[in-house]
């Protein structure tokens, strides 16, 4: 090691000023300490896994120029070793430094500014899409350690297992680790094979679970929100985070019935059907990683760890835990904190020792994938009043802030998924998705899934030749509902009126009701599709159900308004906020504060993945949220009653009413109700 570059009083004193940024961290070290072992000392947070042996190259830093008042200190090159061999090989094997410095292989040989970059920081942060919520800290549960084992010698007995563990603690301060017992019978070959230096990969610093020879430098975790239609999956780097391959399948479960209901009621009449579909969808998951492995050309034994989340009922049949109990009150949960396993013990086929953590469930109707869905918006750190919603077949809906949290489930039925409507269907090639209606005419345009144009633009017909026009999604539900209220073809209490019939053929007679034909059949291939009575009336009981419950919690929070509202799930993902206030589907907000969270509930699953402070965040959130039971609440039914007009036949919209010209009532104003509790007034639209 060369000193002479050092001043005389440093020399002098044999040490040096060495300060960090960003953390701004300090200390003075001898000279020829390495940049590594300053930071460590001083519990700055650099990289690496090679264990300063100039492999890894992850504990690259930047070396300051010039003088820093703030700091009090002149830094320069000059202060620092010249490049070592070290380095000189991995920029041969790995590329150029561009005037970085590997620190475990930097001295100190005089006053410093070191400068740690984010992508060598040990908890990098990664930037979710949304800007809004604060970043994820990358600390992954496994992590990987190299280290160099002494060879056994005669005059000192301990075994393998035992030198592993001391070079573990030796080089990385990991103590009392526990060791897998599937890596007992390969240790010794693993050892010798890599000539005494071998990657550990170490569980939550407590347990070896796999073993490398020599030098590995990636593993990979996979987040999973299971559905109970869909499986969706992210394959992700565990040291950088980022997400390498995404996909989804159907859920295997649905041969057993299209709902969580009926597949509870198969396994009623089908004593051990649970096992049925534990298998299914274990099978299905297992296939889904496979996939992401092969797009990303890794092995599946590369998968270190996996975390999941799912509706109460797909948690437990996931598990193998027979659902009976869930399907009536009081809806009692096996298990409802997190849940830690060997990935092969729920039918996983990855390397031994990958491990499985499944997200608490917050009650009977409110699983883990709302608990996801918390754990992504994180409601529980802010002040705004924040309403959380994942619709579905059962919507889980969660309010409040930093003070306090509720959540509740409401059945709104699968009525919003395509089910129960007479030209439904689910989101695919064909679909109407989009519809609006001439308030004049009462004439139609929609856009379907796979075209961007409108019905009635120039090239439509072409742009669908392959798939025509094949049913109605939800969000085209949602709108032409809307659409047909705002263009006063129903009334307040969803009524179509069949005066209209005169003005426009769109308008027919259907029994003793009407209905309104939004595609006109006749032509060779095209589907007559019509919005009858019956299918509002769907809608309708499926948003007075959810408005009802959104209502009940508002109530326990003692609010009248919300101040931000965010749509969960693929459902939220695709319809327009604007129609769904204006049916009631949510309530009155400012519209610039209501917005999609997307997939919130994978989200979670993957914050869970690669941040392992998260998980016990999320475990002692879902413990303080107070649960509401909708069955229970006398005042669910006033709501839901009143919910079932257009938006609502007692609040008041004043956000909505800023940007939406809302019909007045034709028909007379109920008298004043009164009850038990004095009397509800009953107030007009605004």
């Amino acid at each position: 090691m060369t000193v002479e570059n050092a001043t005389d009083t440093q020399l002098e004193n044999n040490e040096a000023l060495v300060v960090f940024t960003p953390s701004g961290k300090r200390g003075k070290f001898a000279i020829g300490t390495p940049l590594l072992q300053a930071a460590r000392d001083l519990g700055v947070d650099i990289d690496s896994v090679c264990g300063g042996r100039g492999i890894c190259g992850r504990c690259k830093v930047n070396i300051g120029e010039g003088d820093f008042a703030k700091h009090g200190i002149t830094s320069k090159a000059g202060n620092i070793s010249g490049q070592s061999e070290t380095e000189r090989l991995y920029e041969i094997q790995n590329g150029k430094l561009d005037g970085r410095r590997l620190s475990c292989s930097t001295q100190v040989l005089g006053d410093v500014v070191v400068d740690v970059p984010p992508e060598s920081q040990v908890h990098k942060q990664v930037v979710r899409k949304r800007a809004e919520v604060h970043d994820i800290a990358l600390n992954p549960m496994v992590r990987l350690h190299v280290v160099e084992v002494a060879e056994p010698d005669m005059h000192d007995p301990t075994s393998d297992l035992t030198r592993l563990k001391d070079a573990l603690e030796f080089e990385w301060g990991l103590s009392d680790l526990k060791i897998d017992y599937a890596l007992l019978p390969v240790l010794q070959k693993i050892l010798r094979e890599g000539k005494w230096q071998v990657t550990v990969a170490v569980y939550n610093e407590e347990s070896i679970i796999a073993l490398w020879p020599g030098y590995k430098e990636k593993i990979y975790g996979v987040s999973v929100d299971v559905g109970s239609t869909t499986i969706a999956a992210h394959l992700c780097d565990l040291e950088t985070g980022d997400v390498l391959a995404s996909s989804g399948l159907m859920n295997p479960q649905i041969r057993y019935g299209e709902d969580l209901m009926s597949r509870v009621s198969y396994v009623m009449m089908n004593p051990g059907g649970e096992v049925e579909m534990t298998s299914a969808v274990q099978q299905g998951l297992d296939h889904l990683i496979a996939e992401l492995c092969n797009e990303a050309a890794i092995d599946t034994s590369e998968v270190l760890d996996v975390t999941l989340v799912g509706n109460p009922v797909m948690h437990h049949l996931f598990l193998g835990i027979d659902p009976i109990e869930l399907g009536g009150a009081p809806f009692a949960l096996t298990i409802d904190g997190g849940l830690s396993v060997k990935a092969s013990e729920i039918g996983l086929h990855l390397h031994s020792g990958s491990r499985a953590y499944v997200l608490p469930c917050i009650a009977g109707h409110v699983g883990a994938d709302t608990a996801g869905v918390v754990l992504s918006e994180a409601p529980y750190g802010d002040d705004p009043m924040t309403l959380l919603v994942d619709v579905g077949t059962n919507a889980e809906i969660v309010l409040g802030n930093r003070n306090k949290l509720l959540a509740c489930s409401s059945p709104t039925g699968p009525a919003f998924e395509g089910a129960q409507i007479s030209g439904g269907q689910r989101a695919a090639a064909g679909a109407i998705e989009r519809v609006r209606i001439d308030k004049d005419s009462l004439e139609p345009k929609f856009q379907v899934i796979g075209s961007g144009l409108w019905s009635n633009e120039e090239g439509f017909k072409r742009s669908i030749q392959d798939t025509g026009v094949t049913g109605i999604c939800g969000s085209g539900i949602i709108e032409v509902v809307a659409e047909m209220f705002l263009a006063e073809i129903i009334n307040v209490d969803g009524v179509i009126d069949g005066q209209l019939a005169s003005r426009s053929d769109r308008i027919v007679a259907d029994g003793r009701t009407f209905s309104y034909v939004l595609q006109k059949g006749g032509e060779e291939g095209v589907l007559d599709i019509r919005i009858t009575q019956n299918d509002v009336r769907a809608i309708q009981l499926a948003k007075a159900a959810l408005y009802a419950g959104i209502k009940l919690l508002m109530d326990k929070a003692r609010i009248e308004k919300v101040d931000r509202i965010r749509l969960a799930g693929a459902f939220g993902s695709h319809i327009d906020v604007k129609y769904a206030m204006v049916l009631g589907l949510i309530p009155d907000c400012d519209l610039a504060q209501v917005s999609s969270a997307g997939n919130a509930a994978g989200t979670g699953s993957r914050i869970a993945l690669l941040d392992k402070t998260s998980r016990d965040e999320i475990e002692q959130v879902v413990r303080t949220i107070e649960k509401i039971e909708t069955a229970l609440e006398p005042k669910f039914q006033d709501y839901f009653v009143d919910a079932m007009a257009m938006p609502n036949k007692v609040d008041i919209f004043t956000e909505l009413a800023k940007v939406v010209t809302l019909p007045e009532p034709k028909i007379a104003p109920r008298e004043e109700q009164k009850g038990s509790d004095g009397g509800r007034r009953r107030r007009r639209r605004g």
